[in-house]
């Protein structure tokens, strides 16, 4: 009867891979609790939650979901608002719960509407700025809990409050902070079969134990199954609803993009498809349900995400097992979680903070268009110091009135800016007949038609992802491509690396100045496309191509 539902060969892969992100989900968990100013308990429901329903009701078979950083950076930040206007936590707790609760409405209605169809133009520079100033603001918050000291709510008030830092740092705090970081960089050389976050949790606690430091504590965890705890939101003063409404969509939209980008990275470690609407609904259930029982709100996580198929995990089974476990650890183990110490948890997510941010779009911010740097920038600086919601609209607004204008003065310059591919066209162009006859089967020639902006890359990479598995060499040609963003620099970069994987050479034909000189100064010719594979006009790839074919048909 089971196997009609579920079949049991995977029951074992699921069991371990739900387990270790289990595991790995855990210290996370405790500490993102910590850092949204609720506490480690609501980072345990959250990821509880979150984990199991997401899992059961959303559209991606191995996604392991629960609190995430830049979920929780948004939930601090709303936490801070309702404190200021209710004086209190407690007092605040209505406001907090009820835009909990309607980000994960919004959520499911983004599912239900395909919403998830738009998140895909999101141009690279906003959503680079946009984490790396998450990331940030993880590193800026965690500063005085490292040094075992209470913090301000934001970023700019840290750095104001920065002299006190080095007046009354706890030095017993600084240390065990220490050891906890390295515990975490170095434990996996040593073994990778025990997650070194959890091993910096486990360690630096004991010693903390043992050695009598005193430094503050994450403080008692209720025991137990939660609570129901949406009583009071229908009490909410109506001069909150501004706050409430603006936070709800923060949440949705950003819970949205991290889902999806993990579902894209489970998708291409499993070879499966995710179904982008029933994740969101699903995202959704679990977040309201995360909401109703005081936990707060999560998103797919990439780590527990790749840990849980890289143990064996194929089915949703996994991901809902991976809640179940920290059910468990809360009714079991929560009383031993209360030892914890706030500056170890720092120091969990101080690395975290750094992995967040995207160092390689910063890197390069000298040699990618100069409206796309500035883009970049300007997110990163209102993320960090001003409004998350803002920073993406702004950015958003910015990236198109960019690109528009460039798009005229390309028109000025005679250069041909019309629709934005023609890649899915069948028949080949006249001067590409003879060579497409004789060999259709193992090559595949492209057109690209305009510029290779934001607005085109997912598009560029559904068309490409279609190729048979027959080929052996894709042309794209780029005469018509007079400019590319970096957006479209990074999706032309991923795809060579990904057809590269699978032994399919790509050549390059018509470079025009601007598009050669971006894929120059970020390194992908030579590094990914050699000089070789780089011709001037169709006929000269033509010629390379006969000869290199002929010379493996030989062989």
């Amino acid at each position: 009867m089971i196997s009609k539902f579920y079949d049991l060969k995977n029951l074992k892969g699921d069991f371990y891979g739900g387990l270790v992100a289990g595991v790995v989900a855990l210290p996370l968990a405790l500490a993102f609790g910590v850092q949204s100013g609720m506490g480690a308990t609501a980072g345990l429901y959250g990821a509880i939650a979150v984990g199991i329903f997401a899992a059961i009701f959303g559209g991606t078979a191995t996604q392991a979901s629960g609190p995430t950083g830049p979920m929780t950076v948004v939930s601090a930040a709303l936490v801070a608002a309702a404190i200021e206007m209710t004086g209190s936590l407690e007092n605040g707790m209505s406001i907090i719960l009820l835009t909990f609760l309607l980000g994960g409405l919004f959520q499911m209605v983004f599912g239900f509407l395909n919403i998830a169809g738009y998140v895909k133009y999101f141009p690279y520079p906003v959503v680079s700025g946009f984490m790396s100033g998450v990331g940030l603001i993880i590193i800026i918050l965690q500063i005085f809990p490292f040094a075992g000291l209470s913090s301000a709510k934001s970023t700019l008030s840290v750095v104001q409050d920065l002299p006190r830092l080095f007046a009354e740092a706890n030095m017993q705090a600084l240390l065990l902070g220490g050891i906890t970081v390295a515990v975490y960089y170095l434990f996996p050389k040593i073994t990778k079969a025990i997650p070194s976050a959890l091993a910096a949790l486990v360690i630096a606690t004991l010693v903390a134990f043992f050695t009598k430091m005193e430094v503050p504590l994450i403080g008692e965890i209720p025991s137990g199954l939660p609570s129901f705890q949406l009583g009071g939101i229908l009490e909410v003063d109506p001069s909150a609803y501004g706050i409430i409404l603006e936070y709800a969509v923060v949440l949705a939209v950003l819970g949205s993009i991290d889902s999806l980008l993990t579902s894209v990275i489970a998708d291409n470690m499993t070879k499966t498809k995710h179904n982008s609407n029933r994740e969101l609904i699903g995202q959704g259930i679990g977040n309201m349900l995360a909401a109703a029982i005081g936990g707060i709100p999560g998103a797919g996580a990439t780590k527990g995400t790749v840990v849980n198929i890289n143990a064996g995990g194929r089915t949703r089974v996994s991901g809902a097992l991976h809640g179940i476990f920290l059910l468990a650890v809360l009714l079991g183990l929560g009383q031993l979680a209360a030892h914890i110490p706030l500056c170890v948890l720092a120091g969990l997510l101080i690395p975290i903070g750094f992995k967040i941010i995207d160092f390689k779009g910063l890197k390069h911010l000298a040699k990618v268009p100069r409206s796309d740097a500035a883009v970049l920038i300007i997110v990163l600086l209102i993320t960090t110091f001003g409004s998350l919601i803002q920073a993406v609209g702004i950015g958003v607004a910015l990236a198109c009135l960019l690109f528009m204008k460039k798009a005229g003065d390309l028109s000025e310059q005679g250069l041909e800016v019309g629709a934005v591919a023609d890649l899915d066209d069948s028949k080949p162009w006249q001067d590409e007949i003879e060579f497409y006859e004789q060999y259709k089967d193992r090559v595949i020639i492209k057109h690209l038609y305009g510029p290779l902006f934001f607005g085109f890359t997912s598009y560029f990479k559904d068309q490409i992802s279609a190729l048979p598995k027959s080929v052996s060499a894709l042309i794209l040609r780029m005469d018509r491509v007079p400019y590319i963003d970096q957006s479209g620099l990074y999706t032309l970069e991923d795809i060579i690396f990904d057809l590269e994987k699978q032994n399919i050479e790509v050549l390059l034909v018509g470079l025009q100045e601007q598009p050669r000189d971006m894929l120059q100064a970020v390194d992908i010719i030579p590094d990914l496309v050699p000089e070789e594979d780089i011709f001037e006009n169709i006929a000269g790839s033509f010629d390379f191509l006969r000869k290199k074919l002929k010379e493996t048909t030989k062989a």
